[in-house]
This record gives C-alpha cells, sequence and structure tokens, in this order.
C-alpha cells in the first residue's frame, strides 16, 4: 500500500476484525476478541507510524480511490494524526477490557464486532479528506454506535435512550449533509484541504456562514449540548466498556468537526458566539447537575456533558488549539474514569469519615480566589501573558477558579497547614500547566488552524459573562457548606438532580417514553 494511504489499513484491520465477530456472533467466539485486540493495537502503531510520516514529509492529502469527489482519500496533518492515534489507542485498551468484562456473555461476538464497526467508522471521520468521506463515516459511526447502545436489547431503559439518540443524531446527519452541500457549491470542490485553504484566504463569507451554523448544529447534536443533552445521561444499559468507548471517543466527534473546519467557522462571527453562549451555559448547567447525581456512571455521564460544553466555549471563543488539547485529556480521564467505575463504590466505603471538617467561611473564600488568581498571574508573566490573546488569559482564569475552590478549603479556620501547603502548590502545577501545554499545542498547530482573532465588541462581552458565570459557580461551590442544608437549597438539589426538568420536555417532545422504533 503506497505511503500516503496506509492510514486507511488501520479501518480495513477493523472491518476484517468485525466480520470474524460477526461469523460467531455467540458465547466465547473463538478468536474474534484477540483478533480485535491484535487490530486495535495495529492501528495504534499505524497511527505512530503515520505521525512519522507527517514529520518526516509534512502535511497533505493522499491520492483519491474512487470516483471524482465520491471515494476515499486521507488528510494528515497535526489534527488528523493526534486523533487517530487517540481514538486508536483509546480503542486498543477498550478492546482489551472488552475481552475480559464480556467473557462468557451470550453475544460476546457481536458485541466485539459492533465495537470493531465503530472504530472503524471513527478513524475513517478523523482521517477524512474529502466531504464524502467525512459524511459517510459521521453517519456510519452513529449507526454502528447504536448498535452497541441496544447490546441488551430487552432492557427498557436502552430502548428509551437509543430511541432519542437515534432521533438527535439523525437530525444531527441532516444538518452535516446540508453543511456538505454547502460547501461543495461555495467552494466548487469535496476536497477538506482545498475548502479550507479557500476560507484562510477569507473567500466564500455569504454560503461558508450558512455552512458553519450547519456546522455548529451537526456537532452541538453530537456532542449532547443544551438541551438535547438528555440520551447521553441515560445510556447506562449499556455494557461498561460502550460507555468508556462513547464518552471518551465518539461524544468528542462533535468537537472535532469544528475544529477540522476551523477555517470555515472563523468566516461567521455569528456563529461562533452561539457557541460560545450554548457551551458555556451548558458547561455550568452540566457541572451543577453532575454534583447532585448519586450513581457513579450518571455523574460522569454528566461530567461530559459539562466537558462537551466547555470544549464548545472554547472552539465559540476561537481557541481551537486548545479544544484539541482539551479533547485528548478529556478522552484520557474518562476512559478511565468509566472503566474504573466499578471499584468507586468500594474505594469510598473505604475512606474514613473526618473527625473535623473545615468550613471556609467568606472571607476564606476571598482570600483563596485572590491567591490563585495572584499565582495565575505570575506564573503568566513567566509565559509572557502579554502575548497571549484574551480568550486564552480569560480561559485560563476560568480554570483557576476551580482550584480557588480547593484552595479555599485549605484557607479554612480548622485546615491543617500541610492541606493549604499541597494546594498552593497544586495551583502553581495547574498554572504552569495550562500554559506551557497552551503554548505547546499552539507551536505545533500553527499553519493547521487559525489564529485566534482579535475579540470584537460582541466578543469581549461574551468572555466577560463567561468569566462572571464560572466565577460565580465557582464562588457558590467554594461556600457550599454554608448554604447547602438552608430550606431552599433541598428544593433547589432536588430540581437540579432532575436537570431542570429539561429532558423531561424532549422527552414530551418525542411523544413521551415510548420505545417505537428504538431498534
Amino acid at each position: 500500500m503506497p505511503i500516503d494511504l496506509l492510514p486507511l489499513l488501520a479501518p480495513v484491520l477493523l472491518l476484517v476484525s468485525a466480520l470474524a465477530g460477526f461469523m460467531s456472533p455467540g458465547r466465547r467466539p473463538g478468536i474474534s476478541p484477540r483478533l480485535a485486540e491484535i487490530a486495535t493495537l495495529m492501528s495504534a502503531l499505524i497511527a505512530a507510524l503515520s505521525m512519522g510520516v507527517l514529520i518526516t514529509s509534512g502535511p497533505g492529502t493522499s491520492r483519491l480511490l474512487g470516483a471524482d469527489g465520491m471515494g476515499f482519500s486521507v488528510r494528515l496533518d497535526w489534527v488528523s494524526s493526534v486523533m487517530f492515534l487517540l481514538v486508536a489507542f483509546v480503542g486498543w485498551v477498550v478492546v482489551r477490557y472488552s475481552r475480559t468484562y464480556l467473557d462468557g456473555e451470550a453475544r460476546q461476538g457481536a458485541f466485539t464486532g459492533w465495537m470493531c464497526m465503530t472504530l472503524a467508522a471513527v478513524l475513517l471521520l478523523v482521517t477524512s479528506g474529502n466531504l464524502f468521506q467525512l459524511v459517510l463515516a459521521w453517519i456510519a459511526t452513529s449507526i454502528f454506535l447504536h448498535r452497541l447502545l441496544l447490546f441488551y436489547p430487552d432492557r427498557v431503559q436502552a430502548q428509551r435512550a437509543a430511541r432519542k439518540k437515534l432521533v438527535t443524531a439523525r437530525l444531527g446527519d441532516v444538518a452535516l449533509i446540508g453543511a456538505a452541500t454547502l460547501l461543495t457549491i461555495g467552494f466548487g470542490t469535496t476536497d477538506i484541504a482545498t475548502i479550507l485553504d479557500i476560507a484562510r484566504s477569507g473567500e466564500g463569507h455569504g454560503i461558508a456562514t450558512v455552512a458553519a451554523a450547519l456546522l455548529a448544529l451537526a456537532a452541538m447534536l453530537k456532542s449532547a449540548q443544551f438541551p438535547t443533552h438528555g440520551w447521553l445521561t441515560e445510556v447506562m444499559e449499556t455494557p461498561t466498556p460502550v460507555s468508556a468507548l462513547l464518552h471518551a471517543g465518539v461524544i468528542n466527534a462533535g468537537g472535532f468537526l469544528l475544529i477540522r473546519f476551523a477555517d470555515v467557522m472563523m468566516l461567521a462571527p455569528g456563529v461562533l458566539a452561539v457557541l460560545v453562549m450554548v457551551g458555556g451555559f451548558t458547561a455550568i448547567f452540566g457541572g451543577m447537575v453532575m454534583l447532585t447525581q448519586p450513581a457513579v456512571k450518571t455523574s460522569l455521564a454528566w461530567s461530559t456533558v459539562a466537558q462537551m460544553g466547555f470544549m464548545m466555549l472554547q472552539c465559540g471563543l476561537g481557541l481551537f488549539a486548545l479544544a484539541l488539547l482539551h479533547i485528548v485529556a478529556h478522552s484520557f480521564y474518562k476512559a478511565h474514569a468509566f472503566l474504573a467505575s466499578g471499584g468507586a463504590v468500594d474505594q469510598i466505603a473505604g475512606f474514613r469519615r473526618p473527625g473535623a471538617v473545615a468550613i471556609p467561611n467568606a472571607a476564606a473564600v476571598g482570600r483563596a480566589f485572590l491567591v490563585a488568581l495572584g499565582i495565575y498571574l505570575g506564573v503568566g508573566l513567566v509565559f509572557d501573558i502579554g502575548d497571549k490573546s484574551p480568550q486564552a488569559i480569560a480561559l485560563g482564569a476560568i480554570l483557576i477558579f476551580g482550584v480557588a475552590y480547593l484552595l479555599a478549603q485549605g484557607l479554612a479556620d480548622m485546615a491543617p497547614r500541610a492541606l493549604t501547603q499541597r494546594i498552593a502548590v497544586s495551583a502553581v502545577g495547574a498554572s504552569l500547566g495550562y500554559f506551557a501545554l497552551q503554548a505547546a499545542t499552539s507551536w505545533l498547530l500553527i499553519g493547521t488552524l487559525p489564529a485566534t482573532p482579535a475579540p470584537g465588541p460582541l466578543e469581549w462581552a461574551l468572555i466577560i459573562l463567561a468569566v462572571f458565570s464560572f466565577g460565580v459557580v465557582a464562588v457558590a461551590q467554594a461556600m457550599f457548606p454554608l448554604w447547602a442544608y438552608h430550606p431552599a437549597a433541598g428544593g433547589l438539589r432536588v430540581h437540579l438532580s432532575n436537570g431542570l426538568y429539561a429532558n423531561a420536555v424532549f422527552d414530551r417532545l418525542l411523544g413521551g417514553w415510548s420505545t417505537r422504533r428504538a431498534s
């Protein structure tokens, strides 16, 4: 196989493994689980080799296999290479875990087959060189994932969640098909690299704005943004490996779509503003609801909703390089969190209940935020914070609010000095990590992704609103012990634990809890 088509070998290996699983769909299906593990490991090695080719030969698009504009090709740049390696590695971990987790299940072979099909579709998606392949892989990913979500088809909860996912996925498919059609008409080609080059030159504003709006809609539907987030928090009746693959991989497809077409998105500042507002609200909403959930996997699902919202916020601010970094970090964290969720209850049960709790008062919270911001600005001066975009500075401030919440515990009246010192060191480490990773990622993606633009009046208003909103939530969380037992707080917790009933409205629009056409 020619070197420029090498990444296509990975999905081919996975399709072969899937065929082996379907040929022996029952319990302990012979070699198919082992074959799937080998195929995913080989895919990770191919991804690493492709990254080596990128380093030595530079970015490019492979030759087209098939009819002009309707075939398969590979776009190899830092965005696709990072996503290729990430998906292949996480896929290998999940498939390896599944061999033991599903051992003895009546349909283990079929599960392995659908898992490999889903991974193959995602790999084709992230390496797409043309719009035809992108749309085809996008739709295929949803279809194959749907089969995994219905692995236990008799479970009513699984049917309900799968039906809801089916509706949102088909709406997202329609939006992406519309965007691809407009991009093909407006730019005269299906080649993604050519479209991005033309968009970067500033051409195609009229049709590109509508295409960007459809891309944003497809991304928000794919990545469970408010108010269509409900399906993601309900797909708990599927095996844990599917949850890990969904929350660490497939759910990131919306963010990848925006990053892949970043140059097109930059032509539509109004669409980016919508992403900031929807993503920012989803992040705050998901984070607050997460704190009220009693079940481990449900809490992790709401965490994913919040993280996807934060990723949309990053894309809306034009911080596409940081959004890609966020995808990588979140994928590793969430894959581990779901695969280790089975032992979470035992770990919590083993914790010793402290004799006294350090409760921060308003003064301690105020000092914590001032100290955290001081550390952030001090580290920022080392990294020449004056050269950073206002969006990147604001995003770092939002992230440091989480450290300030922890620091408030260390500055409370009964907190031991060792706790205060450790959290202060963590604040320094978080600031160093943010600026160092931000600088490294921006340097790596120079020429691949557009630079963050200078904010206009609308962007400044959204930046200030985002920082203020996240700051208020962080302060409320830091002072949680002081207000949590107020009678009004009990009602708020009930409403939050039900997601403010937004999902109930979505259920009503879909005909209630009907399970018709779920499969």
